[in-house]
């Protein structure tokens, strides 16, 4: 091989190895686990195959519960942050908002706070009865509209998504302004010529030509959404009962009470279901552009 081929290779190397040590090896390492039985009672660690696979998904399983509360965390944060965060970007590039940066500024604030914090803070003002929301609620005279917003089942999946959608909004909103500012504005030049309105300019340019930045934050979302565990434990403790437990709620439950084949398996299908979601986005949103 060429000398001149070989020698950028030497520079990313020393990143190869940190990735593999510290990511792809525990990883492996995790998925090997999940087929055995290892846990804190015992030295000795067996093979039992997808003996723990299929646990997780038999039909009477409450691991189902978590995988299935954790698409619905996913897909519902993906729909509402993205949308959210698109009208946001197309509201504040408008040129007669008056102080677009710092109502920017404003939205994308709850983004520099941990999760962990931002759902302390929720779950004090959403508490029954000392809670922020409630109170005001009662004060203005709609004390009909105070809820349990935490406890109640009817409640508590709108509270989180809408707690993580104020959190996460913010950052989608300045994706997308970035990627609206990098539009030639001769295209909107051209379309107003023409005579096409705001919403065939959005159609034929903005949209199209925006495709590449919404694919990057569906996946961002997406990754994040599957990934959830200490904002919702610190809202709701997974309650009530298992409601709004996650896949990761069950790992930490697993390896608290010391079933690390579980956990390391219930991790493995947190990934597999990963890579599926972000195959499938990625090339449906790539099938798209072929189309177009």
């Amino acid at each position: 091989m060429n000398r001149n081929k070989v020698y950028p290779w030497w520079f990313a190397l020393p990143a190869a190895v940190i990735f593999f040590l510290l990511c792809l090896l525990p990883g492996l390492v995790g998925i090997g686990y999940s087929f055995t039985d290892w846990n804190n009672f015992t030295d000795q660690v067996n093979f039992v195959g997808l003996a723990n696979y299929k646990q997780i998904f038999t039909g009477h399983s409450e691991y189902l519960g978590y995988i299935g509360n954790t698409l619905l965390f996913t897909a519902a944060t993906t729909v509402t942050k993205t949308v959210l965060g698109l009208l946001l970007a197309l509201l504040l590039t408008r040129p007669f908002i008056r102080l677009r940066n710092m109502h920017r500024m404003i939205i994308f604030s709850p983004q520099v706070m941990s999760y962990l914090v931002v759902g302390l803070v929720f779950q004090s003002m959403l508490h029954p009865t000392t809670g922020f929301l409630n109170n005001f609620l009662r004060s203005i005279g709609l004390g009909a509209l105070a809820q349990n917003w935490l406890t109640d089942l009817h409640y508590v999946w709108a509270s989180v998504i809408a707690v993580d959608t104020w959190k996460g909004m913010g950052y989608i909103m300045m994706v997308i302004i970035a990627g609206l500012t990098s539009i030639a504005p001769e295209y909107y030049e051209a379309a107003s010529i023409d005579g096409a309105s705001f919403w065939q300019q959005f159609r034929h340019i903005t949209l199209p030509l925006l495709r590449p930045v919404i694919v990057n934050v569906t996946v961002l979302n997406v990754t994040y959404g599957l990934r959830v565990f200490d904002m919702i434990y610190a809202l709701t403790n997974g309650g009530p009962g298992n409601a709004t437990g996650v896949i990761n709620t069950a790992v930490y439950k697993s390896f608290s009470t010391g079933d690390y084949a579980m956990g390391t398996t219930l991790s493995s299908v947190l990934f597999y279901v990963m890579l599926a979601m972000l195959f499938l986005i990625i090339h449906s949103m790539e099938n798209k552009e072929v189309e177009s």
